[in-house]
């Protein structure tokens, strides 16, 4: 993937918040009530709907199981049972194990002191826990600055002509990291205002008549012209 974008960087990136801003107003992400139930939703959500994961979330609650060591005592397939609303539940099953083994060793409050390069670090290094959970548990639990992205980013970022070639999550996170101030506020509104936009008009089929975007986006330009 290569970085088209090359002038005012900054400018742009702002400018695309403030018109998403607009659009779509404050979003306040993530939806949990704790650190913990962030980095649990992080996992779950992979490669499924968020509703999926209220469930499996809510099924967890329900069995009185929503803690790290609550769920590390659990027997695998009553664990897998209680994650099967989540999708591919036999895998997350070993990667939530996984996960809380290493909170009951290395709780929040130790791994969260630590500085962004060095909680990424330690994150990536547990079973099931890719860059761009890492970065959501750091931006939304940890609440440090670590920018995420994701296919709705990338969609976006093709079709307003910012970026080109596939999809490559440490290029596209960089663009955001190196050019804009790593405040965690602006980081955390900014990724839930291009999911936004990404699950309402830059869908698959986007729906360019309704977007906010069409005087910067070469994809619109092309569209109507």
């Amino acid at each position: 993937m290569r970085i088209v974008l090359e002038e005012n960087i900054n400018n742009k990136l702002l400018e695309l918040f403030h018109q998403l801003q607009a659009e779509h107003g404050n979003l306040r992400w993530w939806p949990a009530d704790t650190p913990f139930e962030v980095a649990l939703g992080a996992i779950l959500t992979q490669a499924t709907a968020w509703r999926n994961v209220e469930k499996a979330l809510d099924n967890l609650k329900a069995a009185d199981a929503f803690s790290p060591q609550q769920i590390h005592a659990i027997p695998q397939d009553t664990l897998e049972e209680l994650l099967r609303p989540s999708g591919y539940f036999r895998v997350k099953t070993k990667k939530v194990r996984a996960f809380v083994s290493h909170i009951v060793e290395r709780p929040f409050d130790v791994m969260f002191e630590q500085d962004v390069t060095e909680l990424r670090e330690e994150l990536l290094s547990i079973y099931g826990v890719g860059p761009e959970t890492a970065d959501s548990i750091i931006l939304y639990a940890a609440e440090k600055p670590s920018f995420v992205v994701d296919t709705y980013t990338y969609r976006l970022f093709s079709r307003l002509g910012w970026v080109e070639g596939n999809f490559h999550y440490e290029r596209l996170r960089a663009l955001f990291m190196d050019n804009l101030p790593h405040d965690v506020v602006l980081f955390n509104e900014y990724h839930a205002l291009i999911v936004r936009h990404g699950a309402r008009v830059c869908k698959k089929t986007p729906v360019c008549e309704a977007c906010c975007l069409q005087s910067m986006c070469e994809y619109y330009e092309y569209r109507v012209n």
